[in-house]
């Protein structure tokens, strides 16, 4: 037996309980689109910051690998060996570390 004007609760709690549910569903799909944006963004970072790495480590490595060359090929010119290959590889390798100084510092001031 139900009681009097309960069929009326029944259909008001009933309404209640839609708009609930469309509520807490469009707030999933906005959550979800939400989720989606930041993703993208992630990637992107995370694609920057490789780019980045990957950049610093060739300007390095090429450094180094430059002077390396030319000291070798000054000592086979002049019969040097080994004083242009150890002053060229350091010289090479602060080029290195100059041309990392000056990316970071680009990066930093953005």
């Amino acid at each position: 037996m139900t009681p009097p004007g309960g069929g009326q609760d029944d259909r008001e709690l009933k309404a209640r309980l839609e708009r609930l549910s469309g509520a807490l569903e469009s707030k999933r799909e906005s959550s979800k689109e939400q989720a989606r944006v930041e993703d993208g963004a992630s990637v992107t970072r995370t694609g920057q910051a490789m780019s980045l790495g990957f950049r610093v480590l060739s300007e390095f490595v090429a450094g180094i690998l430059v002077g390396s060359l030319i000291g070798w090929q000054i000592d086979v010119w002049f019969n040097t060996t080994p004083f242009g290959l150890v002053v060229f590889l350091t010289l090479g390798t602060a080029a290195g570390f100059w041309n990392v100084y000056r990316i970071a510092a680009a990066t930093g001031s953005r």
